[in-house]
């Protein structure tokens, strides 16, 4: 009997052995897991281990260090764009009035040249007035006034092609003339200028102002036969 029991101990030691490992394994299985979610707590929420964490942390601040210089840089290329713009609005500003000013200026003294030309005809004026005031000489003041009154005809003309013109026994033109005395006259057929009461002037070809004439017209006698003849070549033709 004593035999038996110490069988039966030693089967049941050995189930009991064989049995242990089993109930280790279940002991074990809880540190797993929780090595596992100590492992997943440290590579963060997106699967992610703290170094990975911390590169991408330092990318960004890259990033965003790069746009802030950026950033800054544009501005100050604006501020410089900016200062261009306005310096060169100020520019055309000043460019405006000078033209402006100049173009005034060309006005009012457009005609200064021919001015200081005249001037020296209005000292030969004073002196001829003097010299008649002191001598009471006709002659001498007409000679005089003439000379200047050529003088001043030749300088216009030559410097400035201001051109008198002569109208006398040309025929009427109402471009060139204006009627200010009609007479008839049998000796022409068509009206003639018979004299010049006013010259005219040209400049550079361009009349600027008319000659004032009296005109000569045919008499009614000479008109009629001239349109009698002129009937008579028609009839011939």
């Amino acid at each position: 009997m004593s035999k038996h029991n110490t069988d039966n101990d030693n089967h049941d030691g050995k189930k009991h052995a064989q049995g242990h490992p089993v109930q280790e394994a279940k002991v074990d299985e809880p540190l797993a897991q929780e090595a596992s979610a100590q492992k997943s707590a440290e590579k963060g929420p997106e699967g992610q281990t703290e170094q990975e964490q911390d590169k991408e942390l330092h990318n960004a601040e890259a990033v965003k260090a790069e746009l802030e210089a950026k950033i800054i840089a544009l501005e100050a290329e604006l501020s410089e764009l900016k200062d261009q713009y306005l310096r060169k609005a100020a520019e055309f500003e000043n460019f405006r009035k000078r033209l402006q000013r100049e173009k005034q200026d060309a006005i009012e003294f457009a005609n200064q040249s021919l001015l200081l030309d005249l001037i020296p005809v209005i000292d030969d004026f004073e002196r001829a007035i003097k010299s008649s005031e002191a001598a009471r000489d006709y002659d001498a003041l007409h000679e005089g006034i003439s000379m200047i009154e050529k003088r001043l005809v030749s300088q216009l003309e030559n410097k400035w092609g201001l051109v008198r013109f002569e109208s006398a026994g040309e025929p009427f033109d109402p471009n060139k003339h204006e009627a200010i005395m009609m007479e008839q006259s049998g000796t022409v057929q068509e009206p003639i200028v018979g004299e010049d009461l006013i010259k005219g002037y040209k400049l550079k070809d361009k009349i600027v102002r008319t000659a004032k004439v009296k005109v000569l017209m045919p008499a009614e006698q000479n008109a009629g036969e001239a349109s009698q003849t002129n009937e008579t070549d028609t009839k011939d033709e």
